[in-house]
Formats: C-alpha cells, structure tokens, sequence
C-alpha cells in the first residue's frame, strides 16, 4: 500500500463547516482516476484545523467513498492523548494506514517525538507513516531519528521533505535513509518540485498535493519514474515548472490548489479554512492563465 503515488485532497469548508458534498466529490474523482492511496487530512487536508468531531466525519466519508483504494487518515495533534482518540476514530471509520506529524506549539525534542510515536504504535494496529514536513510542524527530523522509529513495530513509511537537486546528492541521501531503516519500511519524497528527482532516486512512493486535485500529470509523473523511464519523469515535472513557480512564489502549494478546485468548480469558493486567505483575484488569474496553458483544465 506504501508505494506508488498517495493523493492528498482537499477538505473544502463552506461557511465555516466541511462540504461533504464536495470532499466526496474528490475522493470519488481520485479512486476514478486509479491513485494508489489517498491521504487524507494531512496538511493539504486542514487537519489542525478541524474539531475531531469534523475530521472523524471526515475519515468515514474518505473510506465510503474510496471504492476501495487504501486510504490513509493524518492524525496528528498536539496532545497525546488526542492522537490517539483521533487514530482510534480512524480505524473505525475503515482507515488502512495513519499519518501523523508531530505537532507543537512548544518546541518538540527527538525524545518526546519518539515517545510520541511509540505510544501510537503500541495503541494502535494500523501502519504509520511518519509524516516529517518542518515547513509546518517545525521540527525536523534526523536521519537518527528516522531510525529509531522505524523500528517501532507498525511503522510502514517515511514521507521525507524534497531532495537535493543534484541526482547524485538525492540519491546519496536516499541512500543514507534507506543504510538507517528496515528494509520493509518504504521512503516517500514530498514537495512536489521535487518528487521526480525524488522517484529518480529510488524513492518509493510520491505523497502528493497536486495529486489530490490533479491526479492525472502526477500518475504521469509516477508512473513513468517508477517503471525506469526517468527521463520522462523529469521531463513531466518540468513541463509543470510554471506550477511549482506559484507554489513557490505564494506562500506554499495549499493556497494554489485551492484556487485550482475552485477554478475547476470541485470545490465551492473560499474553500480554505480562516484565518488562511485565499489568493487574491489578480492571483487566481494567474492560476487560472497557467492552468490553461498547461492544459490541466480539461
């Protein structure tokens, strides 16, 4: 299940509570599409924004919907004892994995991040995936820390922030990942820039933003690197270089991808949660001109 390319899809609001109606809408869209997994409520998800009440609604749409893809449910929170009433409401919903963050408000050590995993692997029977992405949680992993908890019995996969640029620094760095964890335990690039340079350097699997709206280019994208034909990996990705401009240049991939469901009528408008705005109009027509150019819309 932890291999191959992990969708993660909005969790659209309108006036203030989840459209059910739509995030089912995705989730249909994306089992059509034939992704492998679907992660739900990670960050694309608005997870730390949503009571547990909103996103255990959310986990038990995710399943219905899936048609039977493996769908992974992030359970992360800042309180132990939240993770794990979160992970128990995943697993009755049907889940087949859990992804969890650290969370913090006051700054984590290795210790208590460990720990933090440790309780859930004991508590729980459903794989992790450690999800490591300091852009939000700061906190940043070590190759160490990697290692000691993919030791934890349960622990199926690490979704790692984007590679070096240079193919044989990625490489190298998956490399040192893969000499520090169980061999059963998959490697996963996140940041999508990233994910073909990533896939080309043996990585296992590509947990996706754009996946979760735009499941076509990135099953390309997938598909191509992990049957051997790099080149065309690549040359996917950077045909979709004007996307991962905006992401860059607007604060991170949420606010885009927002725009695009919106812009494609998957999602109603203001579909982010307060107090994240939205891109402004002069923005979502550069969202708009680019995905036209690039022929996404159709």
């Amino acid at each position: 299940m932890f291999a191959g390319l992990s969708a993660f899809p909005l969790t659209p609001l309108s006036d203030d509570a989840v459209d059910e109606a739509a995030f089912s809408g995705l989730i249909e869209r994306l089992a059509e599409a034939k992704v492998d997994s679907i992660t739900t409520l990670g960050s694309t998800g608005s997870y730390a924004y949503l009571s547990g009440e909103e996103r255990s609604r959310v986990a038990r749409l995710a399943v219905e919907h899936a048609d039977g893809t493996p769908v992974f449910i992030g359970i992360g929170a800042l309180r132990t004892s939240h993770v794990l009433a979160n992970a128990e409401k995943a697993e009755q919903a049907g889940a087949s994995g859990l992804l969890l963050a650290p969370m913090s408000y006051q700054p984590l050590t290795d210790d208590d991040v460990f720990e933090l995993f440790q309780t859930v692997a004991v508590n729980s029977s459903l794989p992790v995936i450690v999800y490591d992405n300091p852009g939000t949680t700061h906190f940043t992993f070590t190759t160490e820390l990697y290692g000691r908890i993919a030791e934890l019995p349960g622990i199926a996969s690490i979704k790692i922030p984007g590679v070096p640029d240079d193919p044989e620094q990625a490489q190298a760095r998956i490399q040192e990942i893969r000499a520090a964890v169980p061999a059963h335990v998959t490697i996963g690039v996140s940041g999508d820039a990233k994910a073909a340079a990533g896939l080309a350097a043996r990585c296992d699997t590509w947990y996706s933003v754009i996946a979760g709206t735009l499941p076509a280019p990135a099953l390309r994208i997938t598909r191509a690197a992990l049957e051997g034909r790099v080149s065309d990996a690549l040359a996917d990705s950077e045909r979709l270089a004007p996307l991962w401009q905006l992401f860059a240049e607007f604060g991170g991939s949420i606010r885009v991808v927002a725009a695009i469901a919106e812009q494609l009528g998957l999602v109603p408008k203001g579909s982010l949660p307060l107090p994240i705005q939205g891109l402004n109009e002069e923005q979502r027509a550069r969202v708009a001109a680019t995905i036209q150019d690039l022929r996404l819309d159709r």
